[in-house]
């Protein structure tokens, strides 16, 4: 048995270039997929990193030599990947990403047939376990597979036009910010079809063409230091909206009329509403480290919430078990029942500029009494040595005090006005921190510090 990979996560692989994925492992893996899937036509793609085509077109070489034939979309987006396989009705598919992650590290999002995701308790762990052997399977003697570039960008720009009435739009100026550009032959598609219908919306791009060696920083628009450059654009050139990207643009991170962030989960309770006005009493899904605005915005327009583990996996089994019209997480995923049950970066912001043309009101407007009834601290991220003892020394001081307090996912304590989620990371070597209170600003600060200050002196005692 070779050594144990460590760039295998419970959703998706993702992994340090060198040691923890090369092109010989994107070799391994695609042999191991095809073994655990048994696929017959799979499609794959891949962001603007440096390192996704050598990577990618390793692992076709995998695919190939077990006979199965390959289809390659070039540079993409995950959900892209998922419109293909579905679209298609291929056995399954692969994008070649890492995301949000810097420059160092890069992955892969795997899916079967109907885009579904392949999760360790869906054959991620299998597909490692092949990876893993010392001995992997030969090529396919009988039969090598067929390799084939080919593109789906407009049956992909109709389905997202589907989820709005492209004539709803009014004039509008939108900032878009494609990070290193993976997001950019989207943008210049969607450009192209809004000409064709006389849609009156103009573009502002930023980092618009695709640059593997991020000049422009990690494509993470939650970094602070990310988001000026969209802020300052939105109100340079008085724009109606900002939308700036991650990695794989699955994730869309949107900026108000002021050029103001919003927090991801100010908009899964504006989209769940919207899906509840068109489709009432459905069923809303949404992640367990916020959650009070969402189950008020369910309540109050008669649909009804349900809770699910984060990750993408989890949320879209949990959206095929209910049959959910819609799911969000607060870091700004948002997945469709009818965009094959998965995340889409393109369709959430496509949808809040047809609801802003409908409702003639900014954008700032129409969050502000979700943002007054529901104040959250945004996400914090913390580094500490042994974030087992960390957990613990949370869980010892809030305990005896709490209302619930839940381990399923991380720890989640809910008290009369306040809770708070604190977990770590699948992806990153951090602690995640979301704390939210019942229109109390000040709570909201009192007690973040409060939870921080803890995490700290964990941090100092695990050092000494």
């Amino acid at each position: 048995m070779a050594k144990p990979l460590h760039c295998f996560n419970p959703n998706d692989i993702r992994g340090r270039l060198g040691d923890e994925l090369n092109p010989e492992l994107a070799y391994r893996i695609g042999v191991a997929y095809t073994n655990t899937i048994r696929p017959s036509r799979v499609v794959v793609g891949g962001d603007a990193r440096l390192s996704s085509e050598p990577l990618k077109m390793a692992l076709t070489r995998g695919l190939l030599d077990q006979g199965v034939d390959v289809l390659d979309i070039g540079l993409s987006g995950s959900e892209e990947i998922y419109f293909a396989t579905s679209h298609l009705g291929l056995d399954g598919g692969i994008e070649i990403t890492a995301s949000h992650n810097p420059i160092e590290y890069n992955g892969m999002k795997l899916v079967r047939e109907g885009a579904r995701p392949i999760s360790r308790n869906s054959g991620l762990l299998k597909i490692q376990h092949w990876a893993e052997l010392d001995n992997p399977p030969p090529a396919n003697q009988k039969k090598r597979g067929h390799y084939q570039k080919i593109s789906v960008i407009d049956e992909y720009i109709q389905k997202l036009l589907s989820f709005i009435q492209p004539q709803n739009l009014r004039p509008l100026k939108l900032v878009i910010n494609s990070g290193n550009g993976a997001a950019g032959h989207v943008i210049d598609a969607l450009e192209r079809a809004f000409k064709r219908l006389n849609v009156p919306v103009h573009f502002i791009k930023l980092n618009h063409h695709p640059d593997g060696h991020f000049p422009n920083g990690i494509p993470n628009p939650l970094l602070v230091e990310n988001q000026l450059e969209t802020a300052q654009a939105v109100r340079t050139h008085r724009a109606d909206m900002g939308v700036a990207f991650d990695g794989d643009f699955d994730r869309c991170f949107l900026f108000d009329e002021k050029g103001e962030f919003i927090e991801g989960y100010y908009l899964v309770g504006l989209l769940a509403e919207l899906f509840l006005e068109r489709h009432p009493g459905s069923t809303i899904i949404h992640d367990p480290r916020l959650i009070w605005n969402t189950q008020d915005v369910a309540h109050r327009c008669g649909g009804k919430a349900v809770m699910s583990r984060t990750g993408h996996a989890f949320i879209k089994e949990k959206m095929r078990q209910e049959n959910a019209i819609y799911g969000g997480e607060m870091s700004a995923h948002h997945y469709f029942r009818d965009f094959y049950y998965c995340d889409s970066g393109m369709i959430p912001w496509l949808m809040i500029a047809e609801l802003i043309s409908l409702r003639r009101q900014p954008l700032s407007e129409l969050l502000s009494r979700q943002i007054t009834s529901y104040p959250v601290s945004g996400e914090i991220n913390q580094r500490l040595h042994d974030s087992r003892a960390a957990m613990e020394n949370i869980i010892k001081n809030y305990q005896p005090q709490a209302l619930s307090l839940k381990q399923t996912d991380g720890i989640t304590a809910e008290f009369s006005d306040w809770r708070f989620n604190l977990r770590v990371s699948n992806t990153e070597p951090l602690v995640r921190l979301n704390v939210e209170t019942r229109s109390d600003p000040a709570l909201l600060k009192h007690k973040t510090r409060e939870i921080m200050e803890l995490l700290e002196q964990s941090e100092i005692q695990a050092v000494v």
